[in-house]
C-alpha cells in the first residue's frame, strides 16, 4: 500500500463487517449530544423564511379547523333529519289518536241524543233515571276536557308548525283528563323529555324533512373541504419552498466548508461517511422540514380542536374519552421500551448483513480463489439467522401496538355508545351530536400517535443536523494572505529549510528536513513504506502545513502564495488513478482549460495511449462509467499520464506513476516522461529503482529524515541503504525492511 492510502486511511473506523467506512450502514441514528443547541441552530437557518412560515401556521389552522368543524356542522343535518322524523312521527300518531277519540267521543254523543229522544217518546221514568246514572258519571272537569277536544282542529287540516305543536300539546294536556283519551293513545305514550322534544321537533321541521336545509349543509361541508384542501396545497408548496430553501442554504455552507477544509480532515474520515452527512442527513432534515413541521403543527392543533369540539357536545361524553388516555399513554409507553432494544438489535444485524454481502461481493473473486464460497454462506446464514429472530421480535412486539391502541380506544367507544344511546332517548342529546362524538372520539388517538412519531422523528432529524454542523465547525485551512505574490514565470527551484512536520502531535513524521532542488532537476525519492515519501509531497503543494521550517519556490515561501496558484504550477501522476464519469476526451482535457483536440491526441501519444485509445468503439468519445471499470488499470494510468502531460506544469510529481502497466509500456512512458521533464522540476516517488537511476539527485528517506542523497553511481559506491536497496531488487535477497 502506497503512503497516500495510509494517510487517507488513518482514522478510518471499521464497520460490523470489517469494512472502513460502510459500518455505519443501517444503524439506528444516535441521539443528538446537544439537542437544545443543535435545534436553536437549525432554527436559526429557518429566521430568513420567517414570513413563509407565519403563512403555514395560518394555512394549518385555517385548514385544519374546518377539518375540525365539518363533524359538527354534519351533526346539525343528522339533528334535523331526526327531528323531521320524530316529528312526523309524532304527527302521524297524534293525527290518528285524535280522529279515533273524536269518533269515540261522536259516537257517544249520538248515543245520548238517541237516548234522550227515547225518552221523550217514551217518557218512561226508568229511561229518564238511566239517563241521569250516566250524566252524573261524567265530571265537569272532564265534561270541559271533552268539548275542549272536540273544539280542537284536526291535525291533518292544519299548516302552520307551531299550530300544529300548540294542537299536539293541548291533546296531550286534554287527554290526561279524558278516559277515552287516555285508552286510545297509548302507543303514543313518551317522557317529558321527549314529549317536549316532540313539541319543539315540529314546530322546527313541520313534520317534514327540510332537504333545502340539508342540502345547504351539504354545501357548506363541501367548500369547507374544498378550502381545506387548498388551503393544505398552498401550506404544503409554501412549506416545500422553505424546506429546499432552507436545505440548499445548508447544502451551499457544507460544500464551500469542504473547500476549505485541509486534506487532513479527509484523511481522518471515511469519505462514505463525509459522503452520508451531505447527502442522506440533509435529506432527513429536507423531509422533516417539509412534511413532519406540518404534520406537528396539524396534529396540535387537531389535538386540541377535538377537545374543544368534545367539550361543547358534552363535557361527561368527553371526561369518558379521556379517561381511557392513561391506558393507551401506559401501554404505549411500555411496548415501546420493549421493542426499542430489539429494533437496535435488529438495526446492528442488518449493518452486519450488509457489511458482509459488500464484503463477499467487492471481493468476490477472491473469495472464489480460495475456496472460501462455503464459509461465506455459513456466515451470511447466521447473521440472517439473527437477523430474523432480532426482526421477528421487533416487529411483533411493536405489532402489538395497534391493537393495543384500538382495543383501549373501543373502551372509550363503548362507553360513549353506552351513555349516549341513553341520552337520545332521554332526548338529551340529538343522534347527530353522538354521530359527531363518535368521530371525534375515533380520531383523537390518531394526531395524538403522530405527535409522538414525530417526537421521534424531530430527534434523529436534530441528530442528523448535528453530523453536518460537525462539518460546518471544522478547522479551515489557513487563510491565503491578503498580500499573496505571484511568480510569473516559475523557474522550479524548491528548497526545504529545517522542516518539522507530524500528523499527531506526539509521532514526528519528518524533521529538521534541508533540501536544495535546482530547476530543471529530477529528484528521485525512495525509502520503506512510512518514510516520509508522499508526505513530502503533500507538503510541497500544502495540503498539509509544515510545524516549523519553510518550503519555498523561486525563494518565495509557498504560504505566501495563494494554494491556487501554488498548485497551478504542479502535475501529478499517483499511484491510485481517478478518473470521472464522462468521456476520455473530457478526462484528458481536465488538465487544461479549453484544450483542442489535436492538444489531448498529442498528449495521449506521448502517454502512449492513443494506440488503445483509437481500439475503443467510440475512441475519444468513449465514456468511461463511474469508477472507469470499462478499462483496464493500466489504461487508467496511461489517460492520468496524459492528462499530466497535457498541463505542461513547471514541476511534475509521479507517484508510482507506471506502476500498474506493462514494462514494455512502462519503458516507452519513461522515455515519453523523460522528453517530458526536460528543462521542468520532477519529483518522482518509486519502488522500481531501475527507473530512476537517470535521476539528478536521489533522495533514499527513512523514519522521515534523508539519510543519503546523491545520484545513482554515488549512492551505489557509497554501498549503504540505497545500494543495498538496488541489489535486493536484481538478486532477490531478502532484507529486514520491506519496500512499500
Amino acid at each position: 500500500m502506497s503512503e497516500q492510502n495510509q494517510n487517507q486511511n488513518r482514522g478510518k473506523g471499521r464497520g460490523p463487517g470489517g469494512f472502513g467506512g460502510g459500518g455505519h450502514f443501517g444503524a439506528p441514528v444516535q441521539k443528538a449530544k446537544d439537542f437544545k443547541g443543535t435545534l436553536k441552530r437549525l432554527i436559526k437557518y429557518l429566521k430568513p423564511h420567517t414570513l413563509h412560515l407565519v403563512i403555514v401556521l395560518v394555512f394549518a389552522v385555517a385548514s385544519t379547523s374546518f377539518t375540525i368543524a365539518a363533524p359538527k356542522i354534519m351533526s346539525k343535518a343528522m339533528n334535523r333529519l331526526q327531528d323531521a322524523y320524530m316529528a312526523k312521527m309524532m304527527l302521524e300518531k297524534m293525527s290518528d289518536a285524535q280522529k279515533i277519540v273524536v269518533d269515540q267521543i261522536n259516537q257517544q254523543m249520538k248515543q245520548m241524543q238517541q237516548m234522550q229522544q227515547m225518552q221523550q217518546m217514551q217518557k218512561s221514568p226508568s229511561a229518564s233515571t238511566n239517563m241521569q246514572q250516566q250524566q252524573s258519571k261524567i265530571n265537569p272537569e272532564t265534561a270541559k276536557a271533552i268539548q275542549d277536544f272536540i273544539k280542537l282542529p284536526m291535525l291533518n287540516t292544519v299548516k302552520k308548525a307551531d299550530q300544529k305543536a300548540d294542537i299536539v300539546q293541548k291533546m296531550l294536556d286534554l287527554g290526561k283528563k279524558m278516559p277515552q283519551a287516555k285508552s286510545n293513545t297509548k302507543n303514543v305514550k313518551l317522557t317529558k323529555d321527549q314529549i317536549k322534544g316532540a313539541i319543539k321537533a315540529i314546530r322546527e321541521t313541520n313534520g317534514k324533512y327540510d332537504f333545502h336545509y340539508i342540502g345547504n349543509i351539504a354545501l357548506i361541508l363541501l367548500g369547507m373541504y374544498v378550502i381545506s384542501a387548498i388551503f393544505s396545497l398552498i401550506m404544503g408548496l409554501v412549506m416545500s419552498g422553505v424546506a429546499q430553501k432552507t436545505v440548499r442554504d445548508l447544502r451551499r455552507e457544507v460544500d464551500q466548508k469542504l473547500a476549505k477544509l485541509p486534506l487532513k480532515y479527509f484523511d481522518n474520515h471515511p469519505h462514505g461517511d463525509t459522503l452520508s452527512r451531505v447527502t442522506n442527513d440533509l435529506d432527513t432534515v429536507a423531509n422533516t422540514l417539509q412534511q413532519s413541521l406540518t404534520q406537528i403543527i396539524t396534529s396540535v392543533i387537531t389535538i386540541i380542536g377535538y377537545i374543544i369540539m368534545m367539550l361543547t357536545i358534552s363535557p361527561i361524553l368527553t371526561l369518558i374519552m379521556l379517561a381511557t388516555m392513561p391506558l393507551y399513554i401506559i401501554s404505549t409507553t411500555v411496548i415501546a421500551k420493549r421493542a426499542q432494544k430489539y429494533f437496535a438489535s435488529q438495526q446492528k444485524e442488518l449493518g452486519d448483513l450488509s457489511s458482509h454481502v459488500e464484503e463477499m461481493y467487492t471481493g468476490h473473486k477472491i473469495v472464489k480463489a480460495f475456496g472460501q464460497e462455503k464459509n461465506s454462506i455459513e456466515r451470511f446464514n447466521e447473521i440472517n439467522k439473527n437477523l430474523y429472530s432480532a426482526g421477528w421480535r421487533a416487529q411483533f412486539i411493536s405489532g402489538m401496538m395497534f391493537p393495543l391502541m384500538n382495543f383501549v380506544s373501543n373502551l372509550g367507544y363503548v362507553g360513549i355508545c353506552i351513555v349516549g344511546g341513553l341520552w337520545i332517548t332521554k332526548n338529551i342529546l340529538g343522534l347527530g351530536d353522538i354521530l359527531a362524538f363518535i368521530q371525534y372520539s375515533r380520531s383523537f388517538t390518531m394526531p395524538i400517535a403522530q405527535t409522538a412519531q414525530i417526537a421521534n422523528v424531530i430527534q434523529s432529524t436534530v441528530a442528523c443536523a448535528e453530523r453536518v454542523f460537525e462539518i460546518l465547525d471544522e478547522s479551515e485551512e489557513i487563510p491565503d494572505s491578503q498580500d499573496a505574490k505571484v511568480i510569473e514565470f516559475p523557474s522550479g527551484e524548491v528548497k526545504f529549510e529545517h522542516v518539522d512536520f507530524r500528523y499527531n502531535e506526539d509521532v514526528p513524521v519528518i524533521e529538521n528536513m534541508n533540501l536544495d532542488v535546482k530547476p530543471g532537476h529530477t529528484i528521485a525519492i525512495v525509502g520503506p513504506t512510512g518514510a516520509g515519501k508522499t508526505t513530502l509531497v503533500n507538503l510541497l503543494m500544502r495540503f498539509y502545513e509544515i510545524n516549523a521550517g519553510k518550503i519555498s519556490i523561486d525563494n518565495v515561501d509557498i504560504r505566501d502564495i495563494k494554494r491556487s496558484d501554488l498548485r497551478k504550477m504542479f502535475g501529478m501522476v499517483l499511484q491510485d488513478t481517478w478518473l470521472f464519469n464522462g468521456t476520455i476526451k473530457d478526462n484528458i482535457a481536465y488538465a487544461k482549460q479549453g484544450a483542442t483536440m489535436e492538444e489531448i491526441v498529442r498528449a495521449a501519444k506521448a502517454a502512449h495511449a492513443d494506440h488503445f485509445i483509437r481500439t475503443l468503439p467510440e475512441g475519444y468519445d468513449t465514456v468511461l462509467n463511474e469508477e472507469a471499470t470499462n478499462i483496464s488499470q493500466g489504461q487508467k494510468q496511461l489517460l492520468t499520464i496524459a492528462r499530466a502531460i497535457l498541463a505542461d506544469p513547471t514541476i511534475l510529481i509521479l507517484d508510482e506513476a507506471t506502476s500498474s502497466v506493462d514494462t514494455r509500456t512502462e519503458v516507452l512512458i519513461q522515455k515519453a516522461m523523460s522528453n517530458l521533464m526536460k528543462g521542468r522540476t520532477s519529483f518522482v516517488i518509486a519502488h522500481r529503482l531501475s527507473t530512476i537511476r537517470d535521476a539528478e539527485q536521489i533522495l533514499v528517506m527513512n523514519k522521515g529524515k534523508i539519510i543519503e542523497m546523491g545520484n545513482h553511481q554515488d549512492l551505489i559506491a557509497q554501498g549503504g541503504f540505497y545500494a543495498e536497496l538496488y541489489n535486493s531488487q536484481f538478486t532477490g535477497q531478502n532484507l529486514d525492511s520491506e519496500i512499500g
